[in-house]
């Protein structure tokens, strides 16, 4: 297994402690289990997608938690037979697993879908109005104020 060392960034960067905790703790739990497989796909530049390859899981067999940025996707293994028939090879994993997703600030969980052996689950990064950048407009020697970038950029062309 490879470690990374982030000490020098850890040396010149203040508050990004979480973020280096983050990296080296991911590389350490996945470095074993792969089942089951997934994609992490993005279209545009706030909408994601996992989706999952979950081939004989129902509904009913997965749970899926969205907590403050983690995603937790649990399958439970089933034990039944559905036609009361005997297995004699069994080649098809039906195991029970727990995938983690690591989700950034203001991503949330915008729906999930199952079919055809594949759970999707689509997530959005809404970013609160307050915490988007702002230019600041400066209205004399000492009072500053915030405005909305879509109306700095107009008061700039204005002037």
């Amino acid at each position: 297994m490879s470690r990374f060392d982030f000490t020098p960034y850890r040396r010149s960067t203040v508050g990004f402690d979480r973020l280096f905790d983050l990296l080296e703790n991911q590389a350490r739990l996945n470095a074993g289990d792969n089942y089951p497989p997934f994609n992490i796909s993005r279209s545009g530049e706030d909408n994601y997608r996992i989706t999952l390859a979950v081939a004989g899981f129902r509904p009913g067999d997965i749970d899926i938690t969205a907590q403050q940025n983690l995603l937790v996707v649990q399958g439970r293994k089933r034990d039944e037979i559905a036609d009361g028939s005997e297995l004699i090879h069994v080649g098809i994993a039906n195991r029970g697993f727990e995938r983690r997703f690591e989700l950034a600030d203001f991503v949330r969980v915008e729906s999930a879908d199952l079919a055809d052996g594949l759970l999707t689950i689509d997530l959005v990064r809404e970013v609160p109005e307050a915490m988007k950048p702002k230019k600041i407009a400066i209205n004399g020697a000492a009072r500053l104020t915030a405005v909305p970038l879509d109306d700095a950029d107009k008061a700039s062309s204005a002037a």
